[in-house]
């Protein structure tokens, strides 16, 4: 029993010294991370801030670090992109117009080239330059604040029509960047890929040249509407004033009515005389382009017909210069008959062949001729007569087939 008991109390103490020694590493080790850190590396898109006792002692780019000191320690920012995409569907233009806009672009934190930069705003803004999140929270509002003076500076059209927009982005960058310098921020890349335009706007867009074409209609509610105010303030006073004085307010009433009606009529005729002259105007701007048309179609039809005149004359003298030598010719051939005589002679003879046979036969008589073939001699027989007869020539011919005799009368 005894021995029980000196084994239960030695297991105890064991126990509780197992217990001492652990808490006391463990308080050796947290306070030793106070002390000292060993291999502590900086990769190439980061940048290291060490501290010791509480200051910041060193700002180093990348690398292997080791220290030891009082409450030395290593602290790390990334100098990576941080990129953030903002987007304010109302913005109000100078000219009291709404429009959206998605403004895009990169975030970032002070570098090594900026270590000045970054120790003197580490106190102020050090959460900002550790979580990604809130430097974007941070860069999503100032770039909203950019966006309303940019577009509140510049007319609609000045938002949204062609260069307008590289002006746009131009001034959300410098507006942008100028607000984030002061928290060592740097801005890049900023581009504004939509102008978002709501419904309202869209009509508005559509209903331009509609109310271009509407500006006599709207000058004459204008009338109407600053007549009617008129005659309503006259009403209201008529009512004030009618306990003091029944009938003279109501004489004063109904010739101040008389005068607004005057004024609207007056008002009305001048939009109506308005209105005539413009069509008068359109009238005559269409007559003068009819009638310019017509002139242009006159003069080509004029410039055709020129042209034309001018083929058919040159058509007639190529055709004299075709034919003068036959003219010519024909010319010569009448005044010298034995020229003429000549040339049918000269082409007779031009006619004849190496292989032409002529045969000389008395007048009046025909000759019978027979095609020589196989077995056949050529033979021509004539009747006697005692004048001469024309010449007949008659050019060979390929002999007939085997057996075939052909005679010609």
């Amino acid at each position: 029993m005894s021995r029980m008991r000196k084994f239960t109390s030695g297991g105890a103490s064991i126990f509780v010294t197992i217990i001492i020694v652990v808490v006391v590493l463990g308080l050796l080790l947290a306070f030793s991370s106070q002390f000292f850190y060993l291999f502590e590396r900086v990769d190439e898109q980061e940048v290291g801030v060490q501290f010791r006792a509480g200051s910041i002692q060193q700002i180093v780019g990348p690398g292997v670090y080791n220290d030891f000191g009082l409450y030395v320690r290593m602290v790390k920012v990334s100098s990576q992109a941080i990129p953030f995409l903002i987007d304010d569907p109302e913005i109000i233009t100078r000219d009291k117009q709404r429009i959206g806009l998605v403004v895009r672009g990169d975030i970032f934190r002070p570098n090594l080239n900026q270590r000045d930069r970054l120790r003197e705003l580490w106190a102020e803004y050090r959460d900002i330059y550790l979580d990604d999140d809130l430097a974007k929270d941070k860069v999503n509002g100032l770039a909203q604040q950019a966006m309303k003076v940019c577009v509140g500076d510049r007319t609609f059209d000045d938002n949204i029509i062609g260069t307008a927009r590289d002006a746009l982005r131009a001034c959300i960058d410098d507006e942008l960047s100028g607000l984030a310098s002061n928290f060592g921020l740097e801005i890049q890349n900023v581009v504004v890929p939509e102008v978002i335009l709501s419904p309202e706007v869209q009509v508005a867009l559509d209903a331009i040249v509609q109310s271009r074409l509407e500006t006599e209609k709207a000058a004459q509610d204008k009338l109407r509407a600053e007549a009617q105010a008129g005659a309503e303030q006259a009403r209201q006073e008529g009512e004030i004033r009618i306990e003091q004085s029944r009938i003279q307010e109501q004489a004063k009433q109904q010739t101040t009515l008389a005068k607004l009606e005057q004024e609207k009529i007056l008002a009305q005729k001048a939009v109506i005389e308005a209105e005539r002259a413009n069509e008068l105007a359109r009238v005559e701007a269409e007559l003068a382009i009819i009638q310019a048309q017509k002139a242009n179609e006159l003069l080509a039809a004029q410039q055709d017909l020129e042209i034309n005149e001018a083929l058919a004359l040159a058509a007639v003298e190529k055709a004299k210069a075709d034919l003068a030598v036959q003219i010519t010719l024909a010319e010569l051939y009448g005044r010298s008959p034995g020229f003429l005589e000549l040339q049918m002679v000269q082409a007779n003879a031009s006619a004849l062949k190496a292989t032409d046979k002529i045969i000389f036969t008395p007048e009046g008589t025909i000759p019978t001729l027979v095609l020589p073939g196989p077995g056949i001699l050529p033979t021509v027989e004539t009747g006697p007569t005692t004048t001469s007869s024309p010449i007949i020539v008659q050019e060979e011919e390929a002999p007939p087939a085997e057996g075939v005799t052909e005679t010609q009368p």
